[in-house]
């Protein structure tokens, strides 16, 4: 049964809408709140109304137009003498400067700081030609030479040439005194660079070698053949173990700074994370990227966190938690990623690309990018870091190898006589790394 309610019975309707426009709120305000004062109904006028406010919240002698807070055709007016904005001491007061100071003063610089030329280079997305090693040396291949540049002296030397067969891959063993080098006719050879010495040869591949990776004295080496191999240098037999996972080149290899974990990258755009404790297979299988994988890197003060990057299909820079295989971020380049160097003193990450031909320095976990450093007119195929964490070398297929400061340190700073010992020394252009007929 329906209700039919008479609106005439309510005492209080709350669905009355009254036309406010032939009504004056102001005064409706003032005579509600004048009303129980003896009952007596008071009227006015607007002005009387401004009159009463002003009396009431201003000196008598004050009229309401000087105290107008704001107004739109003239200036605030002046405080009185002596008057102190607290506010203003209250926002100030938590800023930590130091904070400030430090982020918003240090200056990236954006062009190289030295170049060298580099002739015979090659222009390959997949090969990994360059390593600067602990004791300040920069292994450099180009063609089917290797040359060792001293940063200290700037001295230039061929290591070896392998006549008609390319160098493929270089990589530092950890000590910084032996040298891997990988070869387009499947060889991985192991050089003691300060007695210039070749030790051994060491087989196992079926095709070019592209990617080179130590854990102390075990030497990880992949390519074209789809394989990993791991080698022990120490013993006659060297290989230890043989991993499958990958179903085309190989052509990003990583161990993770505590040993326990090899990342590997590949052009059938999967990454595997293997586990020491059971190589038999990969502990995870990553299949997010969508191109080719040649840029890991293993973040320094962060365990298990592990960047890589994609090429030119899926320009993107992804962050990963190899304990779980979780992504953690991923943020679009809009180019093909070719290397990936953390900073050792900055929570920042270095990528190279190819297409913009250019280095972009991002600040981690954000990934605000702090810095664009142009200057090569090639893809950037590789970067490494110098010792002291100071200077990022980067090499393109212009033949041009550019060092750029871009993580120095404040002055006064802890590791400064540290940096100091290990200073560059680069020589300015015109030194050319060459072959030595």
């Amino acid at each position: 049964m329906n209700e039919v309610i008479n609106p005439s019975s309510c005492a209080v309707g709350d669905r009355f809408i009254p036309n406010r426009s032939s009504m004056d709120t102001c005064i409706a305000q003032y005579n509600l709140t004048k009303e129980n004062e003896g009952n007596v109904q008071v009227s006015c006028s607007l002005k009387q109304l401004h009159d009463t406010l002003a009396e009431s919240l201003f000196s008598s002698t004050t009229s309401i137009e000087q105290c107008k807070i704001m107004c739109l055709k003239n200036k605030a007016p002046e405080p009185r003498a002596g008057y102190e904005n607290r506010l203003k001491v209250l926002y100030s007061q938590n800023l930590d400067h130091s904070s400030v100071s430090r982020y918003n003063t240090r200056h990236i610089p954006s062009q190289a700081e030295k170049i060298l030329d580099a002739p015979d280079v090659l222009d390959d997305y997949y090969l990994n030609l360059l390593d600067w090693s602990k004791d300040n040396l920069l292994a450099v291949a180009l063609g089917s030479a290797v040359y060792i540049w001293k940063a200290q002296t700037g001295e230039i030397i061929q290591l070896c040439d392998q006549g008609s067969s390319k160098v493929t891959s270089v990589s530092w063993a950890q000590g910084g005194q032996y040298l891997a080098v990988g070869t387009e006719s499947c060889d991985v050879m192991l050089w003691d660079v300060r007695a210039t010495k070749l030790l051994r040869n060491m087989d196992g591949h079926q095709a070019r070698v592209s990617a080179l990776s130590w854990n102390g004295s075990t030497l990880s080496s992949a390519g074209r053949d789809c394989l990993i191999l791991n080698h022990d240098v120490r013993v006659q037999h060297h290989l230890i173990s043989t991993l499958q996972g990958h179903t085309q080149e190989v052509c990003g290899l990583a161990w993770s700074p505590d040993g326990s974990q090899l990342a590997s990258g590949a052009n059938d755009n999967v990454m595997n994370i293997w586990d020491t404790s059971d190589l038999s297979r990969a502990r995870y299988t990553i299949t997010e990227h969508q191109a080719a994988i040649k840029a890991l890197a293993w973040c320094p003060w962060s365990a298990n966190t592990l960047a890589s990057g994609g090429g030119t299909a899926d320009p993107c820079i992804r962050f990963w938690n190899t304990s779980s295989g979780a992504c953690l971020n991923t943020i679009n380049t809009g180019a093909q990623i070719c290397a990936l160097q953390w900073s050792s003193h900055y929570k920042e990450i270095a990528s190279s690309h190819g297409w913009k031909n250019n280095i972009c320095i991002w600040k981690y976990p954000s990934m605000v990018k702090c810095a664009e450093l142009t200057g090569h007119t090639s893809r950037v195929l590789n970067m490494s870091q110098s010792p002291d964490g100071t200077t990022l070398v980067s090499i393109a297929g212009d033949e041009t190898l550019r060092f750029w400061k871009v993580w120095s340190l404040p002055s006064g700073a802890g590791s400064s006589k540290a940096a100091a010992k290990t200073q560059t020394g680069i020589p300015t252009r015109g030194s050319t790394i060459s072959k030595i007929r």
